[in-house]
């Protein structure tokens, strides 16, 4: 299975990216995606930082085990859009 690493975007720059050193197995991009919001809710949830001041502006950006970018997963995806919760 391969591996992604979910570098966390909270600002400009080298100093605005929080590095991913493990990752994790996950099967395809859907699972990645899939992965990506969970991870983000939680953040946004339970982790309170100074660090970060508005969680709706970070980002994952996924890259693959040789380090290429393949998905980028904005905090936002997290709130349903009106068409979702009323089921499509």
């Amino acid at each position: 299975m391969p591996r992604y690493y979910f570098h966390l975007r909270h600002g400009p720059g080298s100093a605005g990216l929080a590095v991913d050193q493990e990752g994790d197995d996950l099967a395809d991009m859907v699972a990645v995606r899939e992965h990506a919001l969970w991870v983000a809710r939680d953040l946004i949830a339970r982790t309170r930082t100074y660090a970060v001041r508005d969680w709706f502006v970070c980002a994952f950006e996924v890259s693959d085990e040789q380090g290429q970018p393949v998905l980028t997963v904005p905090f936002s995806d997290t709130v349903l859009e009106e068409s979702e919760w009323e089921g499509g």
